[in-house]
């Protein structure tokens, strides 16, 4: 038994051997080539900037006048006076008419239904007055300004009620012309 035994150790001291072998490496696998930095496309080139200015004064009038550069003043009932609340706005108008010189614009003066026409008439002509002088103290040259009265001939609302007679006593801009330079 003892010829058994001896070669019985060597297959165990062959499998133990075998067993305590570090793993093959892996085969390599191939490397696919670097490609050389791609440089970054271009930021594309901004459109030329038109200056507002510029922009405006290309425009014809009734497109200007799409625009609502200018917002209503609103009057009380029988009255012509410029209202505490409607100053900020005549502010911001003139503003505009500052910054877009090249404006010429009619003030119209505007009332309700109730009275005559010939009181109405006259009436919307010194609302119309009224805020045409008022952009003038804030520095609005006269000449690019002119006033005119439509009375109650040309209402926003058609309706029987005092939110809607409050909306058609108004003083409204209109550009009309612009100055050739």
């Amino acid at each position: 038994m003892r010829n058994l035994r001896w070669p019985l150790l060597l297959a165990a001291a062959i499998v133990a051997c075998h067993t305590n072998k570090p793993p093959a490496p892996e085969p390599e696998k191939p490397v696919a080539p670097v490609a050389p930095p791609v440089a970054p496309a271009p930021a594309p080139t901004p459109a030329p900037q038109v200056d507002e200015y510029a922009r405006i004064k290309a425009l014809d009038v009734d497109s200007i006048n799409g625009l609502g550069l200018f917002a209503d003043v609103h009057f009380d009932y029988d009255k012509a006076d410029i209202r505490e609340e409607d100053r900020a706005i005549l502010s911001r108008n003139a503003d505009a008419l500052r910054k877009y010189d090249f404006l010429r614009v009619t003030v119209e003066g505007h009332c309700d239904e109730r009275g005559t026409v010939e009181y109405n008439l006259a009436l919307g002509e010194r609302r119309a007055k009224g805020v045409l002088d008022y952009l003038v103290s804030l520095g609005v040259p006269a000449d690019h300004l002119k006033s005119v009265s439509y009375g109650k001939e040309r209402p926003l609302c058609q309706e029987q009620a005092e939110s809607c007679f409050a909306r058609n006593r108004r003083g409204h801009l209109t550009v009309t012309g612009k100055a050739e330079r």
